[in-house]
């Protein structure tokens, strides 16, 4: 299991947006679709690499609080061995004075597979975190 956090300089509710709303994913972790409802597709379509293309489906919701999510990959060139939604995704954000501090567990995945995805959830989440603060100056 990968467990990664993170602190934001936003609140929950601005946090748990830029988790939900396809556009909003789009600024920070890839091009998106999200329907953010039990059993809703989640795709993201990340750049870099060989272009991969994550796809999953929205498992729970607890709005500003908790999301589950089912997390693969479709199939291509150079592209993880991870069926979509073989492996499981949840975020749970927690409010820590004006901002909100995010701790993700990533479960299912093959072991072979947990250095490029800590170095990848380390590098999302770091981008999570610039635009969702960033949103707040606009």
């Amino acid at each position: 299991m990968i467990e990664q956090s993170i602190r934001i300089d936003a609140p929950p509710e601005r946090v748990w947006a830029y988790l939900t709303d396809q556009e909003l994913l789009g600024r920070w972790w890839g091009s998106a679709e999200a329907d953010a409802r039990p059993g809703g597709l989640l795709r993201v379509a990340m750049d870099g690499g060989p272009d991969p293309v994550m796809r999953g489906e929205f498992v729970e919701l607890a709005p500003y609080e908790r999301l589950v999510f089912t997390f693969g990959w479709e199939p291509g060139p150079g592209v993880p061995s991870v069926a979509p939604g073989g492996s499981r995704v949840e975020i749970t954000l927690r409010p820590d004075g004006g901002g909100t501090v995010v701790e993700l567990r990533h479960d299912g995945l093959p072991a072979t597979l947990r250095g490029e995805t800590v170095d990848g959830w380390r590098i999302v989440l770091g981008r999570l975190a610039n635009e969702a603060a960033a949103g707040l100056r606009e």
